[in-house]
């Protein structure tokens, strides 16, 4: 028998959601919770294999109860509903730990299936959903090929400028340790300011450690 815990402000969706499971034979419903608080006083005394969890609860939002849930009781399996498609609430819950997002338009037939793959440890997204997510992957993806086609050829010489220079290393010791002159020095750091787009040195520090340039 599959324990499930409801915790939505809604009470009608509450109801609603519980009569489709009491028509189930393997699933019952164990808890209903009206806050985040909520949900966290109940869980202290009762034991479940299913939280269905509103992303948006009051007094504590369903993230935050998502994050506390799994510290203190790692084997309750979170699937979020929401009515809300958006890639911020998706991955933030995600990254707590919940195993599935299913959105509040889901049918019984995929109600009963996401909780029922959710149950055995796997995961479950509304195709929506899905969408979403390999949206935002795309999105990442763009994002690092960006960085990457940004990065500026510099020679191995101004790598090792700018290394002492990212240590905060005088023009006169970076001159020293590298065996060149002064002017070379003010030279190669000329280059960099140009090959990166920087006005001044903070700017080549800050767009060398964002960029990753000396790993």
């Amino acid at each position: 028998m599959i324990k499930i815990a409801i915790a939505d402000d809604h009470t009608m969706f509450v109801d609603g959601i519980e009569s489709i499971l009491q028509k189930e034979d393997d699933m019952e419903v164990v808890g209903r919770c009206f806050d985040g608080e909520e949900v966290i006083h109940f869980l202290k005394s009762n034991t479940i294999d299913i939280l269905l969890l509103d992303v948006n609860l009051p007094k504590m939002n369903g993230i935050e109860v998502c994050e506390k849930t799994l510290a203190k009781y790692p084997n309750v399996k979170i699937l979020a509903i929401s009515m809300f498609n958006e890639e911020s609430y998706v991955s933030e819950i995600l990254n707590k730990g919940a195993l599935g997002y299913i959105l509040k338009n889901t049918g019984r037939v995929e109600l009963i299936k996401a909780i029922k793959t959710v149950n055995t440890g796997k995961s479950y997204f509304s195709k929506e959903v899905t969408q979403t997510i390999m949206n935002g992957l795309l999105k990442q993806r763009k994002k690092s090929q960006n960085k990457k086609a940004f990065y500026p050829k510099i020679s191995k010489r101004e790598k090792e400028v700018l290394a002492l220079i990212i240590q905060e290393h005088t023009t006169q010791e970076i001159a020293g340790k590298l065996f060149i002159s002064l002017k070379t020095v003010e030279s190669h750091r000329s280059s960099l300011l140009a090959k990166m787009n920087a006005r001044n040195t903070a700017g080549l520090v800050r767009i060398a450690l964002e960029h990753k340039m000396l790993e």
